[in-house]
């Protein structure tokens, strides 16, 4: 991504933003609807809640993002009332748009996990997974493989040297909309942390090639991405069904890996006594009796 989009990519976000809030809704006066031609906030009434200058607001809305502070930022994110997620993606953009790309700094494309972290999925006794910025999964334990098995070509043999990618499974693949009971859930969800992702780092050309091709072959993508929508991934509850163990709603935990940028630890866990904690027990049984009783974790996961 070259700077001039960077830079635009701020004006489209502040754009979609504003369109999602009414002048009611921050109390501006409205005096003839009617005449308005945005759905939401006009950049002068943005401008007026940020306390900027018309002018100045507007030129940021074009790129013009070299000179603009901090609390110029704060003050439009307050403005435009953006929660967490939206204000951390703001903030990214405007980052990424005045560094140049670090062409030389390491890549973990094409190694292993280090063994440290698969051991720490090892022990984990649930499912437990890595995935990068693009959102393949790069490593797991025997039951996460077990649990992602349905993504595969083969789910008798979920190969951890071929990673898969959720977001490509979620809108290229038919298998998805029974393996997440709610599907356009799913798929915003799978969309706004990609949107996130791509916000911390516009150099990952992996994440960029992803949006190409999935933005032509996919409407349904396509239309999403075009929302800008973007969110914080660190807690909650997921609802599956699994082909072989019917439906399960799992609790997670995700972290990031300091020690390597990009990837993302995730930690599934059923509530104890319930039918999802018996469906992944059951699971654990068919993954130990049918799936291959140890990958071959010395082939490269491409990061």
């Amino acid at each position: 991504m070259e700077s001039t989009n960077r830079a635009a990519a701020i004006g489209q976000f502040l754009a979609s933003r504003r369109a999602k809030i009414t002048p009611e809704h921050v109390g501006l006066p409205v005096y003839d609807a009617a005449k308005r031609r945005v759905p939401g906030l006009r950049r002068q009434e943005v401008a007026t809640l940020a306390g900027l200058s018309v002018d100045y607001y507007t030129q940021i809305e074009r790129g013009k993002v070299n000179n603009i502070s901090e609390q110029v930022l704060d003050a439009i994110a307050r403005a435009l009332e953006l929660d967490d997620a939206e204000r951390s993606h703001l903030f990214d953009l405007h980052r990424s748009a005045l560094t140049r790309p670090q062409r030389t700094r390491p890549r973990r494309a094409g190694k292993p996990v280090r063994p440290m972290v698969q051991r720490l999925l090892d022990a984990y006794t649930g499912p437990a997974f890595v995935r990068n910025a693009r959102h393949d999964l790069v490593a797991a334990n025997p039951l996460a493989y077990a649990f992602y098995s349905p993504l595969y070509p083969d789910p008798l043999h979920p190969e951890p040297a071929v990673p898969v990618n959720f977001v490509r499974f979620c809108f290229l693949d038919p298998r998805a909309h029974e393996f997440y009971p709610n599907w356009d859930h799913a798929a915003d969800g799978a969309v706004n942390l990609l949107r996130t992702d791509a916000g911390r780092d516009p150099y990952d050309r992996g994440i960029s090639d992803l949006v190409g091709e999935l933005s032509t072959r996919s409407e349904e993508f396509r239309t999403r991405w075009a929302k800008h929508n973007v969110r914080l991934h660190y807690t909650g509850t997921k609802t599956f069904h699994h082909p072989v163990v019917g439906d399960i709603t799992i609790g997670y935990e995700t972290m990031p890996v300091p020690a390597d940028p990009g990837l993302v630890l995730t930690f599934y866990s059923a509530e104890p006594a319930t039918p999802s904690a018996d469906a992944m027990t059951l699971l654990a049984n068919w993954a130990t009796t049918h799936l291959d009783p140890a990958p071959d974790r010395s082939q490269p996961h491409h990061q």
